[in-house]
């Protein structure tokens, strides 16, 4: 399943390094792309364009506060997590809540960056996340599997299995889903791999490979996902380069 995107990954790694205003515009769109497609999937209506002048310090009329702070935020913890790939940080329980805190700054200040108090359901979805009193005992296992059994997986397969089983314990009241695509993007990033954008026009087809995961164990539709986003990510790189 990954001998695609590691040869692409071989491939790439042997032009670098990449000349330097090549990598920052992939890495301008890349941004706005992840930005745009990760809120929009949760429901902000800012277009990619709307984004982008967002991202740049302008106001758009007619949005909500709400919507221009998610975008601000996004953008923020974007930069945490590249932040943790350049120090080669950990992953830990504060990483995480660090990375959620950023996600909902200003928008929920009671929740941002706490494990949620009370029981919620995901719209949607089969699977029932447990109960409140019960996160931090499943973040720790969550840990501690990924310093463990997690680390003799195959990188991709890792990264997307870190999203899954944070999506399914569900530990904040909001902002799950963005936290959980930015964890995703950041197990990759810390392998040298580039970000995958899970795409807004996909969300039905993610949606329903993440909860036939949380509900049967069957993770292969939720990885091939991930595969066919990172090859997408590797082809533009690679069409700059070569």
């Amino acid at each position: 399943m990954f001998e695609a995107v590691d040869k692409k990954k071989a491939l790439l790694d042997s032009k670098r390094p990449l000349p330097e205003y090549t990598l920052k515009s992939l890495r301008e769109q890349l941004l706005l792309e992840w930005t745009y497609n990760s809120n929009a999937i949760e429901g902000n209506t800012l277009t990619l364009l709307e984004t982008k002048v967002v991202l740049e310090g302008i106001t758009v009329g007619g949005k909500t506060l709400r919507e221009h702070l998610e975008v601000i935020n996004h953008k923020d913890a974007i930069l945490y997590i590249e932040e943790i790939v350049r120090n080669n940080e950990p992953i830990t329980e504060w990483t995480i809540r660090n990375i959620h805190r950023l996600v909902l700054k200003g928008i929920d200040d009671k929740y941002a960056g706490n494990y949620r108090d009370q029981k919620v359901i995901i719209s949607g979805a089969k699977h029932i996340p447990p109960e409140p009193y019960l996160i931090k005992q499943e973040m720790e296992k969550l840990i501690v599997w990924y310093n463990g059994e997690a680390q003799k997986l195959h990188p991709v397969e890792r990264a997307a299995l870190l999203h899954i089983i944070f999506v399914g314990i569900h530990p904040f009241i909001d902002g799950n889903g963005r936290t959980s695509r930015l964890l995703l993007n950041l197990e990759l990033m810390k392998n040298g791999y580039p970000p995958v954008i899970i795409r807004n026009e996909n969300r039905l087809k993610y949606y329903a490979a993440l909860d036939k995961a949380h509900t049967t164990g069957d993770n292969k539709d939720f990885i091939e996902i991930v595969v066919e986003e990172l090859n997408k990510t590797f082809d533009l790189y690679l069409s700059l380069v070569i």
